[in-house]
């Protein structure tokens, strides 16, 4: 039950038709770049990331990334089409969502104490697009991602998170554990 996330048979199994959920925090950016680097050139899913940042941070995360991923990673724009083959990345101080057919990209409130936030990406993945939803949760702290992970699975998708003996910042993969059925 407690997997680590580089299961990569897991995700690359069911990202055929797939979109590809990813919340991290604090520790974040080595897992995240060891997970886009996994990621094979033709992966028929579209992937979005949203790492916990400030209004001020930099926008550096896409190009950490890309430099590690076969497939192209940009920050997410708000009406941007959903395509599968891509990595998109939440901008700072912004919450990325998903419809049906594009993102969103919306200055809402803070949760979790944070924007971006993993709970409203993944609730509007799992709203939109029920079981072709993969939700991973990586190093962090607190507990973003949890309530974001169940609704994912009430939806039918498939839960993963990072191990947490090998997360820098256990508490995300651990709290994801202790209440939601993680599948991988």
């Amino acid at each position: 039950m407690e997997a680590a996330v580089d299961n990569e048979d897991a995700v690359t199994a069911k990202a055929a038709t797939s979109i590809i959920v990813v919340g991290a925090s604090a520790g974040g950016v080595p897992a995240l770049s060891t997970f886009v680097a996994d990621l094979p050139a033709g992966l028929q899913a579209a992937v979005f990331i949203v790492l916990h940042a400030s209004a001020e941070s930099p926008r550096l995360l896409a190009d950490i990334l890309a430099r590690k991923s076969a497939l192209p990673v940009r920050y997410a724009v708000d009406g941007d089409p959903i395509v599968p083959g891509e990595i998109r990345v939440a901008v700072p101080d912004l919450h990325l969502l998903l419809e049906p057919s594009f993102m969103r990209v919306v200055h809402g409130p803070k949760e979790n104490l944070s924007r971006p936030s993993a709970d409203p990406l993944f609730r509007s993945a799992a709203w939109s697009f029920g079981p072709a939803v993969i939700g991973i949760i990586m190093s962090g702290m607190l507990s973003d991602g949890t309530a974001g992970l169940w609704a994912i699975k009430s939806c039918n998708g498939t839960t993963i998170v990072q191990d947490p003996i090998d997360a820098i910042y256990p508490d995300m993969p651990r709290n994801a554990i202790q209440s939601v059925p993680i599948d991988y």
